[in-house]
């Protein structure tokens, strides 16, 4: 049996692939003029990076059984989590507007 930090290091593998997916949808799904109102990169520029971060993640991830490849597994989970963290709520903002 596996020891528990690889047990968990593969659960945050696996798990980081439906997040990236969740990523990628929503920035396809936005409008193109709220990135622009966010003052955030274009919408283009954040579909490639969600798609391509969460490619990594799957080429490289779970699947692809870690080494050195799991730099760029780190790289595509950081590009996800930065979409969902800085530019997704800042994008729900710019859309609906204030709620004062």
């Amino acid at each position: 049996m596996a020891p528990l930090s690889i047990q968990i290091l593969w659960l945050i593998q696996v798990a980081g692939v439906p997040v990236g997916i969740y990523a990628f949808a929503h920035a396809v799904m936005q409008r193109a003029d709220a990135y622009t109102a966010a003052d955030r990169m274009t919408k283009p520029a954040w579909m490639g990076i969600t798609g391509g971060g969460t490619a990594a993640m799957i080429l490289f991830g779970a699947f692809g059984g870690g080494g050195p490849g799991l730099l760029f597994w780190i790289a595509g989970l950081v590009a996800v989590l930065v979409y969902i963290v800085d530019v997704r709520p800042k994008l729900i903002e710019v859309q609906r507007g204030h709620n004062w």
